[in-house]
């Protein structure tokens, strides 16, 4: 039973099929390019695309619009310290704002960067500091077959072969990413965080935990550890976060806004110099490209998203789209995650080799068949990382219906009885740096 009612709502409209057809192709086969107005059901993703709470609404009509030394500054500075336990806090204007802001001022060029899996921000901006991104997923992350409990985790062990490889000196800082959104939004254990801050610390590595969805992982441990059934979600939360030497943050997340990020550290001398940063990226370090109104309803977000019932729910509807999807038999990665469901888009196209693309032609055709828009996370989105063709369906927060969730069943379900009748694509135009190509880049049907 929902512990929140609707108190606002939004028209939403279904295009014919002949429309979505002609959309598709206008879009250059890639749903990014399609207007949201085309769209019936958005599960691209669930970064800034959720609907927040009225005490967040009301929170915004208190913003301080100061330029510098805002009182909404404070009132975030004061939840993150509360929540997260960090000190020290630089807002952005969103999660990669937070990236380009930390990870400058730890990264010089021919560092090695460890994480369990680089999303693609994350890997872009590693990258765009002449840094290598290297993945530690653990044995199993991206098999199907495989089940377990915390497939999100990093592999310690594999994370020491890298070092043995190029020195311990080439790794400066040591990412966790909790959940794993990359590998099909796993969770991480507290003991694998505990893991990893202790390994950091072996390599003399700053530990970097990627926090924008801490309170989903929290919600995990809490369900499926041994010893922390019985622990408060925000103590979990905080705990699984004070192991770490700084965090970076998209509030479009767990901080339930739609604009908003920041980065937070314990060093004042590395704050000092995310703030010189900050300062020529996002704005003065006490709005950090965010209006006073937006830290507001972030600070507000920030304690939402620690309230039991709150992530109880959000869970529990990702596990319903999961079980709809696979009662439809549609292959999806199980158990599901805390905020999106993972479709096996190879296993669904056999036919369509990974060169060919088979998850964004599992895109294309959702659109096609439902207007449902979702994203490619395998060959196209990361080229040359040899992960697997998943198709991301991500929730946006306290938004759809489980009337929405059956439409997009029945969407996957017509998708999957006509498998065979599909090709894949080639790419016709992409940007130069390949690590954000499918945000941009155009196909076409082969």
């Amino acid at each position: 039973m929902r512990s929140y009612k609707a108190k606002m709502v939004e028209p939403i409209r279904l295009p014919s099929r002949e429309e979505r057809s002609r959309n598709l192709a206008a879009a250059g086969y890639n749903a990014f390019n399609l207007d949201a107005a085309e769209v019936y059901v958005d599960l691209l993703t669930d970064s800034g695309t959720g609907t927040m709470s009225d005490a967040q609404w009301a929170a915004l009509v208190r913003g301080d619009e100061a330029y510098a030394g805002s009182k909404s500054f404070h009132r975030l500075a004061a939840a993150v310290e509360d929540v997260m336990g960090f000190e020290h806090v630089i807002p952005t204007h969103q999660g990669r704002g937070a990236e380009n802001v930390l990870y400058g001022a730890l990264l010089e060029e021919g560092d090695v960067v460890l994480n369990n899996t680089h999303f693609d921000t994350t890997r872009a901006h590693v990258v765009n500091q002449g840094a290598e991104a290297v993945d530690c997923p653990v044995e199993g992350a991206w098999d199907r077959s495989v089940e377990g409990d915390f497939l999100g985790n990093f592999s310690v062990e594999r994370a020491r072969e890298v070092v043995d490889e190029v020195g311990a000196e080439r790794v400066p800082v040591v990412v966790l990413t909790i959940t794993n959104n990359s590998a099909a939004g796993q969770p991480v254990s507290m003991a694998n965080v505990r893991a990893t801050a202790a390994f950091a610390e072996e390599v003399d590595a700053a530990f970097v935990i990627d926090a924008c969805r801490f309170a989903e992982n929290a919600h995990f441990i809490g369900e499926r550890e041994p010893g922390f059934e019985d622990r408060t979600l925000a103590s979990v939360a905080r705990e699984q976060l004070s192991y770490a030497d700084a965090i970076t943050m998209s509030g479009k997340k767990d901080g339930l806004v739609n604009i908003g990020g920041f980065a937070a550290v314990r060093d004042p001398d590395l704050a000092e110099l995310a703030k010189q940063r900050a300062i020529l990226y996002e704005g003065f370090p006490t709005y950090g490209g965010m209006a006073g109104r937006d830290l507001e309803a972030l600070a507000v977000g920030l304690r939402e998203a620690v309230e039991p019932p709150y992530v109880a729910e959000r869970v529990e509807q990702v596990a319903t789209l999961g079980e709809l999807l696979s009662e439809a038999d549609v292959p999806v990665v199980a158990p599901t995650g805390g905020h999106a469901v993972y479709v096996d888009a190879g296993d669904l196209f056999p036919g369509i080799p990974p060169e060919e693309f088979p998850g964004q032609r599992l895109v294309c055709e959702l659109y096609r068949e439902g207007g449902v828009r979702t994203v490619e996370l395998g060959s196209f989105a990361f080229p040359g990382a040899d992960r697997p063709d998943y198709v991301r369906l991500a929730l946006p927060r306290r938004t759809y219906w489980r009337e929405h969730l059956e439409h997009v069943a029945e969407t996957a379900a017509t998708v999957r009885e006509r498998a065979d009748e599909y090709a894949g694509l080639e790419i016709v135009s992409e940007p130069p740096m390949k690590e954000l190509r499918h945000f941009t880049a155009e196909l076409r049907p082969l």
